[in-house]
């Protein structure tokens, strides 16, 4: 009877690639990278967990690309570019067809976005995926959360509430229609980190503040909020409209509250509508004017059409809240 593979021989066999953009790539006890000229490193770090980031049944080959796109979502935040990512995970067994699957996954999300797997480690426990990603941006340019101004607007990107309604989907909490189902199960599975958004922000200097959404609309606003201190007005007659087919309480709350969608949100002078306009046909990703920046102590509210306040009741995803319904 054959023996199992090892764990360098999974490794290896699975994970090891040209690393082209590294001094040094998988092998040695470190990496050695050379960050370009006149850049610094952008570092992120997500971790995964199986039952609390996503199912288990999940498709191993979605699984894989996600694991790499929610992060590379952090630098285009930044408007960092991706260069090196490193992986850890435990694994309950060594499922080679499961493996094989995840990393054809993750090579396909690394390939699309130019990024080199330059190490990692993997042993046996509970399925758990941890990526540290670094990308380069240019020396004092990053896009962060308290660049905010005073009488910004505020933009996301695509259309937030999709993921956290495929997940309602499968969950059995909603019964979608078939197109609507597969288009929000897309969305959940297999997101877009706004790379392209991210960079053209930065070099076209639009935006002033950015922040991805992967805890919900309204929490991850808040955080921006905070940390430029200021408050945000969201105009809800202004959000995405809500998808047909849907009903329209769970797609309000997923939109606002629902988080895993990756999506951009970020701050820019009223001045640059136009040139955002023509930066949404460029990239064919929607681009919606949502919210503005006023003085306050860096809290979120949310208007109605005749612009009164309307209660909220939940923001978005805390892992250490006692309540997520």
């Amino acid at each position: 009877m054959p023996s199992s593979p090892s764990e360098f021989d999974l490794i290896a066999r699975y994970f090891v690639r040209p690393t082209p953009q590294a001094v040094l790539g998988p092998g040695d006890d470190c990496a050695l990278l050379a960050p370009s000229p006149g850049m610094e490193l952008a570092i992120t770090t997500d971790m995964l967990v199986s039952g609390t980031h996503f199912l288990p049944d999940t498709d191993p080959c979605q699984l894989g690309w996600k694991t790499l796109a929610v992060n590379l979502s952090d630098l285009a935040a930044m408007g960092a570019t991706p260069r090196w990512v490193v992986l850890a995970g435990s694994l309950p067994d060594a499922d080679e067809t499961w493996i094989a699957a995840f990393a054809e996954g993750f090579f396909s999300c690394a390939r699309r976005y130019g990024v080199d797997l330059v190490g990692g480690d993997t042993t046996r426990g509970p399925l758990n995926l941890c990526i540290t990603a670094l990308g380069e941006v240019p020396a004092g340019a990053a896009l962060r959360r308290a660049g905010a101004h005073s009488g910004d607007d505020l933009w996301v990107s695509g259309r937030p509430g999709l993921a956290a309604l495929g997940l309602a989907h499968r969950q059995g909490r909603t019964q979608l229609p078939e197109k609507l189902a597969a288009r929000c199960l897309a969305a959940l599975q297999k997101p877009t980190p706004r790379i392209e958004l991210g960079l053209a922000l930065l070099n076209q200097k639009l935006a002033h503040a950015a922040i991805d959404i992967s805890d919900g609309l309204l929490a991850d606003l808040g955080h921006l909020a905070k940390s430029s201190g200021l408050d945000a007005e969201v105009f809800q007659p202004q959000l995405p409209l809500l998808p047909a087919g849907a009903e329209p309480l769970l797609a309000r709350r997923c939109q606002l509250a629902g988080g895993d969608d990756y999506e951009l949100l970020f701050a820019a002078p009223p001045g640059k509508r136009h040139e955002l306009a023509e930066l949404a046909a460029q990239l064919d990703l929607p681009l919606w004017r949502i919210a503005r920046m006023i003085d306050g102590p860096g809290e979120v509210h949310l208007l109605d059409e005749n612009g009164q306040k309307l209660s909220i009741t939940h923001k978005g995803f805390d892992h250490f809240a006692q309540d997520q319904d």
